[in-house]
């Protein structure tokens, strides 16, 4: 099984799209008995938004690459050890944040921006607009570089992919309280470096 990158991604093939509008609970339930077309599916499904967390919190698209691979796979291998079916989204975000938090505590600071601003760049209008949007896409990116790890996992978990303050304490294996005073800190820190942009 190849995990695909999401810009490889093109529309799912029909013989996917019964298996498109099953819940994630069946999805995993079909793919531990063995079902490797249930499982592309929660790929297809998943990998976008796993793919966009990595790469926000690495500012590297191969380094991104390689997170969601593994994942994926680990997943494919652990499915057998999820408890409950439906929790399978939650395990993709604590994963994926756990091997992104790994990497950025193993290298090195970087200073160079790695963005992939062309979505941003191609729905801005006009070419001033696309390069302010581009600076302001750079600004971002350097003031995300300068939060902790665990305070950019937690500002991008809410304010990027919409999680709970209680999903992303269980994704970061802490307390509500204690992501609340992350992103606090993180909003603050950012608010300041993007204040020129308002």
């Amino acid at each position: 099984m190849q995990v695909t990158s999401p810009a490889d991604m093109g529309p799912q093939p029909a013989a996917h799209a019964r298996e498109a509008v099953l819940d994630d609970a069946t999805l995993v339930a079909r793919a531990r008995d063995g079902d490797v077309r249930a499982f592309e599916v929660l790929v297809c499904r998943y990998q976008g938004p796993m793919y966009r967390l990595a790469l926000r919190m690495l500012s590297s698209r191969g380094d991104a690459e390689d997170v969601v691979q593994e994942v994926f796979l680990t997943a494919w291998r652990r499915l057998g050890q999820l408890r409950e079916n439906a929790a399978v989204v939650g395990w993709l975000y604590r994963t994926t944040t756990n091997r992104c938090l790994n990497i950025i505590r193993a290298r090195r600071p970087v200073t160079d921006a790695d963005l992939d601003s062309r979505e941003s760049v191609d729905a801005a209008g006009s070419p001033e607009r696309a390069a302010q949007v581009g600076e302001q896409l750079i600004a971002l990116a350097a003031a995300l570089k300068r939060l902790t790890p665990e305070q950019r996992a937690c500002w991008l978990l809410r304010e990027v992919h919409g999680r709970s303050y209680g999903e992303i304490a269980v994704v970061m294996g802490t307390t509500q309280a204690a992501v609340r005073g992350r992103i606090a800190r993180a909003r603050a820190q950012l608010a300041e470096v993007m204040a020129p942009w308002k």
